[in-house]
């Protein structure tokens, strides 16, 4: 899944409710206590919102929200130091509001919100902000915006023109974040910077008409004049020429001269100051658990050695003589698992998704209504980044979710992991969670358009397996690349924790992963790459995926003949996204429901 888009993600939660020897109050009144501390909560939950979107322009127009299409985040060293101060404003009026007078799901929404909160505080003290671009994303990659919000009207355009022309001071406040990065020696490795002067040499154009950020005056719609079509191009041309190009042939130069040779040679999180605090603070992040990394990386060499029992009777129902290490090589390197052009490799991926769109009714009694569509990543970032991400719908439908796909050099791409890769980014996946997610209209906005990465990455790795009971992995060489899947995530346990936490350098972590998996070995280079750009975030996926799964065989065993995984699946659903150990709890507490109203009179344990 595309991730920065959405609000930072929060710690485990543990809930405190108090027992109270007062006396109950009357019905009543009880109840408008009640309704009063919902309606406050509500509140602030709006302010909070309102408070984002006009500090994250971005996200809101990835959203839908078309007030602030005219700015940039706001992302100098000062927005953050007030930012904590008002999220800090937040949790006092939280603290006022009467917990015991608010419903247990109002609860729930207000412990969620107060971690989030303290959560962004904590993470701003580490000095996240300080690492403002990588190789995946940063202003390079700005002009992705332009696909993915919708230009209708006259004011559509003149708002991405005024965009254009705040490139420049957006521009400086990146470059601000990165100078405190410098005093602070909060930086990335020199191996990641070095990818990202080739990528401002595609922005650097010789004429505005060519810089992707000109691509929404290329196509108008029918309803803008031809008169307004010239104003708006012209206007357009002259601010990617007088803002966006000369912002980036400076930070180009800053990079040269500053940034690079401050970077350190050395890689991980665990080498800078606080590294080992922060890192450990990242774990608990997004795994949502209290683990430590020591005890995440050996969880992921058991699961290593478990996936890989698997695939050795795979390998054999697939007829291969040779050894585990020798089908490795077979399928990263006979072409019949290869397209020869990314036109094919395009067009086969889009057939999976039609493939699998219909079966999506033997895992959901509700499935998702939003649509979504199969696109290619693009060319500017392709060379850099994963073999796939999601990106979720507009708020206001005004854009559907689209899987993107990397078509760069589809000599390295095999077809064999074509399905699981769909069944993760779209359907039952990525799309199916988050969307449904979106269309949950009793939850608070914090809820609907965020999440925890435990949960939405430990889904769409969960997905992945349900190729079997939807009848896809017939062919076991497909299986295996199902096996080959989620072993990348048991292998990222190993080498996010190795190259963050326990001193492994780069190449330890890419001769780790090529003796586990059968990847190519550029795809294999991006993934340790970008552990070293996104520390922590990987780890959610196993984690989360193991949860689902333990939940799932619990319930199963509970319910027997009675169990439907649907309605299962519908119910994770309809919950949406939250810590494992409130997973944990919700999906007992409905399990226990459903047992007694089918009069089953014991659970296992």
């Amino acid at each position: 899944m595309r991730l920065a888009l959405l609000a930072p993600l929060v710690l485990l939660v543990t809930f405190t409710i108090a027992e109270s020897a007062k006396v109950s109050p009357a019905p009543d009144q009880s109840m408008a206590k009640s309704a009063t501390a919902v309606a406050a909560l509500h509140a602030l939950f709006d302010e909070a919102w309102e408070y984002r979107m006009k500090q994250f322009p971005v996200e809101a127009s990835y959203l839908g929200d078309r007030r602030y299409a005219d700015q940039w985040d706001k992302l100098s060293p000062v927005d953050y130091v007030a930012r904590q101060e008002t999220y800090q404003g937040f949790l006092k009026e939280l603290v006022r509001i009467d917990r015991d007078d608010l419903p247990q799901h109002e609860q729930l929404n207000a412990d969620l919100f107060d971690k989030q909160l303290a959560t962004d505080i904590e993470e701003i003290s580490f000095g996240s902000q300080f690492l403002a671009i990588d190789q995946r994303s940063g202003l390079q990659t700005d002009d992705e915006l332009a696909s993915a919000i919708a230009f209708e009207t006259v004011a559509d355009y003149e708002a991405w023109i005024g965009r254009l022309n705040g490139f420049s001071r957006h521009a400086a406040d990146v470059t601000e974040l990165l100078r405190e990065g410098i005093k602070r020696k909060v930086l990335y490795p020199k191996v990641l910077m070095q990818r990202i002067p080739p990528q401002i040499d595609k922005q650097l154009v010789a004429r505005p008409e060519d810089s992707p950020f000109f691509r929404p005056f290329c196509k108008f719609p029918a309803s803008i004049s031809q008169a307004d079509r010239d104003r708006l191009a012209k206007a357009g041309a002259a601010a990617i020429t007088a803002s966006v190009i000369p912002a980036f042939t400076e930070f180009k130069n800053f990079l040269a001269t500053e940034y690079l040779p401050a970077c350190p040679g050395d890689v991980g999180l665990g080498h800078l100051p606080n590294g080992q605090e922060f890192y450990g603070f990242l774990a608990r992040k997004f795994t949502t658990t209290d683990l430590t990394p020591q005890q995440i990386h050996q969880i992921g060499l058991s699961e290593v050695a478990r996936i890989r029992t698997e695939m050795e009777k795979v390998k054999t129902a697939a007829g291969f003589k040779g050894t585990l290490d020798e089908f490795f090589v077979h399928l990263r390197t006979d072409p019949k698992y290869f397209c020869k052009t990314p036109e094919e490799l395009l067009t086969r991926y889009r057939a999976i998704a039609k493939r699998i769109d219909p079966l999506t009714v033997k895992v959901f009694k509700l499935p998702q209504r939003a649509p979504y569509g199969v696109n290619p990543i693009p060319d500017l970032v392709a060379p850099d980044t994963t073999t796939a991400y999601y990106l979720q719908p507009a708020a206001d439908g005004s854009r559907a979710g689209t899987y993107f796909v990397n078509l760069y050099k589809p000599e390295t791409r095999p077809t064999w992991e074509m399905i699981p890769l769909t069944l993760h980014e779209a359907v039952p996946g990525h799309h199916s969670q988050i969307a449904l997610a979106m269309e949950q209209d009793s939850q608070p906005n914090f809820r609907k358009y965020g999440g925890y990465t435990a949960f939405v990455e430990g889904w769409g790795l969960y997905a992945e397996s349900l190729g079997d009971e939807l009848g896809l992995y017939t062919d076991p060489v497909d299986k295996f690349g199902q096996l080959t899947y989620e072993m990348w995530r048991a292998v990222r346990l190993v080498v996010d924790t190795g190259l963050n936490s326990l001193g492994w350098d780069r190449q330890k972590a890419i001769d780790y992963f090529k003796a586990n998996a059968p990847r190519s070995e550029l795809d294999i280079t991006n993934e340790i790459d970008r552990y070293l750009a996104m520390p922590g975030q990987a780890l959610a996926y196993k984690m989360g995926e193991l949860k689902i799964k333990q939940l799932r065989h619990e319930c199963a065993l509970a319910l027997g003949d009675k169990f439907d995984v649907r309605d299962y699946h519908d119910f994770l659903m309809k919950t949406g996204a939250v810590p494992l150990d409130i997973l944990e709890r919700n999906v007992r507490a409905w399990t226990a429901a459903r047992a007694k109203a089918e009069h089953i009179s014991t659970i296992p344990e």
